[in-house]
């Protein structure tokens, strides 16, 4: 771990164990569109993890609902968000944090730590900051509605991530995204909502941990 210069944190699935959150709080937003129609937008959200919330709604109107509702009239985009975020901030502020992170950041003094997340910026902001976990991360915490492929291309442009840098994260879409920067990548598995996990980091020749407390030096063989 001392040779990166840069660790990149996912949210959702290693800093916090929020994954089962946001899954809940899609399927009670969606709710009045029906419950065939939720747990389509649930299964959607699962095959499509790391992407932001925004995309997610659009793509539940603008085909989900004709496809499993398409006689009801229910909340629009405004309503959906709204409900959503409201679940998912208390959800955020109650839920676990990875074991050993504290303990990581003063093992990795001279590296720099960003979260960049499919998650609000705003929002993860602020539960961060509640959370006494901000300080932490003195390279940023950044969010939706930026991709991550934006995040990161922004902040190796500017500078704020510098080479060799380690993005650590739990979805296909944060090893694409990684990849694409150029950027290293590991696998944490602990708490992943993506099914076919271990099939695809064999495929794809990734190194994977069960928990950020493997990458403590007293877990590193």
């Amino acid at each position: 771990m001392s040779d990166y210069k840069t660790l990149v944190f996912d949210c959702d699935g290693v800093i916090l164990d929020s994954n089962k959150v946001k899954t809940q709080a899609f399927y009670n937003a969606a709710l009045p569109y029906g419950e065939a129609a939720a747990q389509a937008l649930v299964d959607y959200h699962v095959a499509n993890g790391g992407i932001s919330r925004y995309k997610k709604f659009e793509y539940f109107l603008e085909t989900l609902v004709a496809q499993y509702a398409a006689d009801v009239c229910g909340p629009d985009l405004d309503a959906l968000l709204g409900a959503y975020a409201a679940s998912v901030r208390q959800g955020l502020l109650n839920c676990s944090v990875a074991t050993g992170l504290t303990e990581l950041r003063a093992a990795t003094p001279d590296a720099r730590w960003l979260i960049v997340s499919g998650g609000d910026q705003a929002e993860l902001r602020e539960v961060f900051a509640q959370r006494g976990l901000a300080d932490m991360f003195d390279g940023g915490i950044f969010g939706s509605p930026a991709s991550k492929d934006e995040i990161l291309s922004s902040q190796l442009a500017n500078g704020n991530i510098l080479p060799r840098a380690l993005f650590i994260g739990d979805s296909r879409y944060d090893h694409v995204a990684s990849a694409g920067a150029g950027l290293d990548f590991l696998f944490v598995s602990q708490w992943t909502e993506f099914s076919g996990w271990q099939a695809y980091c064999q495929e794809n020749a990734l190194d994977c941990i069960q928990a950020i407390e493997n990458l403590l030096p007293s877990h590193e063989h």
